[in-house]
């Protein structure tokens, strides 16, 4: 397999600052969730609040995850969704947790991002994942055909097939060679031209042990899915570790973990808002996704056996309660993983209790900007 190259992509762009007390780096993962009685545009207004609010505060990153045919989540445009939060924002890094790489062309997806980092030069981080954010019919649709194994043991050829995009570097007698993505480096190389030939680094996301080995077999940062694939989370990681080789783009492993964590005023609080996100959960597993429900629905609602132990199970891996027991939850959490960086989402009904929950953490941390 090629090297993945990213010449113009230094370990500064992608390694964070740890700010105040907290053990490492922390960002924001946002799935712009709609709750019942609200609509999508509160939801996307929402998600650039929290961008801005974690900008205020010292998180490193803000990224939007690509799902599909999910009422209760509206993030099925990563990239305009970045370059309306680029527009609202200054300085927090911005980028995709991830876009779905197998859905799209390798062409198009460069053409996306380099358009977004022409908008917010040196914030922009291009996340890769081989799923289809959906169910196998909403992905066939996506992608127009029903082989959608094909897609993602394609995955690699096509990561190198975007790099070479991005880096504008197919080789003489490629069929591609005298293919361009614009915005991109054939702007710094063309008569006149001064467009910076910078791009964004690339990320390889996975909850399982594929994306960690190939991440580390090139050298890449890579992030793990630990929200909802916590018994993979150490052995994916020192997977990664184990098989990670110094590249152009990184000297060492670098691996961040998605957080699953909600703080609120009272342990109760905090209780009732993430068995909204849990009850949404079950609902999407057993095919009857919606809108994420109140916290008042949520609490009445009368679970099944079987359905209650899969919601005690989902919750046991929500790091919930009060800023401080939040903190000490991710405190230990960082510990146990050794992961570089946290990327918390906090997935609630309502965008005041999510907003609220990162302000906490930030407090209990001692973030600047308060």
């Amino acid at each position: 397999m090629d090297e993945i190259r990213g010449d113009e992509i230094q370990g500064d762009e992608i390694r964070g600052t740890a700010r105040g007390t907290a053990p490492v780096p922390l960002s924001v993962l946002d799935l712009v969730t709609v709750g019942q009685g609200r609509t999508a545009s509160q939801a996307l207004r929402t998600g650039v609040e929290i961008a801005r609010l974690a900008e205020r505060r010292g998180f490193h990153r803000y990224w939007v995850a690509e799902h599909h045919s999910m009422p209760g989540v509206a993030s099925s445009s990563p990239a305009v969704i970045l370059a309306h939060t680029a527009a609202h924002t200054e300085r927090i890094r911005l980028g995709s947790g991830g876009v779905m790489l197998p859905n799209h062309a390798p062409l198009v997806i460069a053409e996306q991002f380099g358009t977004l980092e022409a908008m917010a030069p040196g914030r922009i981080d291009l996340g890769l994942g081989r799923a289809p954010g959906t169910d196998g019919a909403t992905a066939a649709a996506v992608r127009r055909t029903d082989r959608l194994n094909e897609g993602a043991d394609d995955f690699p050829q096509q990561l190198m097939e975007l790099t070479r995009f991005l880096d504008d570097d197919f080789p003489d007698g490629h069929p591609y060679a005298r293919i361009h993505a614009v915005p991109g480096p054939v702007q710094a190389t063309s008569e006149g031209g001064v467009q910076s030939p910078a791009r964004p680094p690339l990320w390889l996301l996975g909850s399982s042990g594929f994306s960690a080995r190939l991440a580390g077999m090139l050298g890449l940062p890579f992030a793990f899915a630990h929200h909802f694939s916590a018994q993979n989370t150490v052995p994916a990681l020192e997977l990664y570790r184990d098989s990670f080789r110094p590249s152009a783009v990184l000297d060492a492993p670098y691996a961040l973990i998605g957080v699953a964590a909600l703080a609120a005023d009272d342990e109760r609080e905090a209780r009732r808002q993430v068995l909204t996100g849990a009850l949404s959960m079950l609902r999407l597993r057993t095919g009857r996704p919606g809108l994420v429900p109140t916290p008042e629905e949520a609490e009445a609602y009368a679970f099944s056996p079987m359905e209650r132990e899969f919601v005690d199970g989902w919750l046991v891996n929500i790091v919930h309660g009060t800023a401080d027991e939040v903190r000490t939850g991710l405190d230990d959490l960082a510990k146990r993983t050794g992961a570089d960086e946290l990327m918390i989402t906090a997935n609630a009904h309502g965008g005041e209790a999510r907003l609220r929950s990162y302000g906490l953490i930030a407090d209990a941390y001692g973030l600047p900007g308060a």
